[in-house]
């Protein structure tokens, strides 16, 4: 019997960036200035986890010293609240009128506390937020219906997602819908449509709404704020892009793990950043009171 071979294993340590292909450790200047050069740098989330947006935030930092021209697009928000993202940069809404008036709680319900580092960081360098999302019942009817069962006046904006390809379809298939006993027998199978259109109307939002702004004059490069999910492996988001002839959009990955399986990470990214041990999703009530409390002493 012929043995099966190891598999090769990366080492990353933590705070470095390293090369998905094969490894190697990237020069983090490089990097930035390299991505600076882009029309389009997505930084991937796992939407609870606050370690991730403070990366976020370190990289829109840098990529705004690099690149002073540059809009900061969030799939956190539908296209029909863009006006009042545009009262917010211009510093007309407190941090309450703002989560009230884009019905926060509503359109996303994540804990906002997560996300308003970022959002005062726009604010305060006067960044552009764009708004990259759809209406969530568009979502659903396309993934019921199919794409040609909306009239156009009902598709927010949107144009058709090119169509999944095979390992899209694998992908989204290997996250977790294979695990129930109705779960569809395989990626081709046709009772994962739904999802995937569903799935593609995200993906396609997004990239319509990066690709409108970046048909303005004097474009800026567009820093998306999207789930890993749509963006890695260069399926989803970055697929939609390029259909749009946007032919080189960069994803940047946070990666817990400091040893990486080289097939897992293979392609996963232009490159991925080692964070440190990720503290709970954000502190509960109680501990927010009580760092209150002992603040006051």
């Amino acid at each position: 019997m012929i043995p099966t071979p190891e598999p090769l294993v990366f080492e990353h340590p933590l705070a470095t960036w390293i090369n998905p292909s094969n490894g190697r450790q990237i020069d983090e200047s490089e990097l930035m200035h390299e991505m600076a050069t882009r029309q389009v740098v997505l930084l991937g989330e796992t939407h609870t986890i606050a370690e991730i947006h403070r990366w976020q935030l370190h990289v829109a930092t840098i990529l705004r010293f690099i690149r002073r021209n540059v809009a900061v697009g969030f799939e956190m928000f539908p296209r029909r609240v863009q006006p009042v993202l545009d009262e917010w940069v211009a510093g007309e809404l407190t941090s309450l009128q703002f989560l009230e008036k884009v019905d926060w709680k509503n359109v996303w319900g994540y804990d906002a506390e997560l996300y308003l580092p970022l959002f005062h960081f726009c604010r305060q360098q006067r960044v552009a937020m764009l708004a990259l999302n759809c209406n969530r019942p568009l979502v659903t009817r396309v993934g019921k219906d199919g794409w040609d069962a909306v009239p156009e006046e009902e598709r927010d904006g949107l144009t058709p997602a090119a169509e999944a390809t095979v390992a899209y379809r694998e992908y989204l298939f290997g996250l977790g819908l294979n695990r129930s006993p109705t779960a569809p027998a395989s990626a081709m199978d046709t009772t994962l449509d739904r999802f995937i259109r569903a799935q593609q109307t995200w993906d396609r939002a997004f990239a319509c709404n990066i690709a409108r702004a970046l048909a303005q004059p004097d474009p800026p490069l567009v820093i998306g704020i999207i789930g890993r999910g749509h963006l890695e492996y260069g399926h989803g988001t970055p697929f939609q892009l390029r259909d749009l002839g946007i032919p080189a959009p960069a994803v940047l990955l946070p990666e817990m793990r400091l040893q990486h399986d080289a097939a897992r990470i293979n392609g996963i990214a232009d490159a991925i950043f080692a964070l440190a041990e990720v503290e709970p999703a954000a502190l509960s009530k109680f501990d927010r009171n009580n760092s209150r409390a002992e603040n006051k002493d």
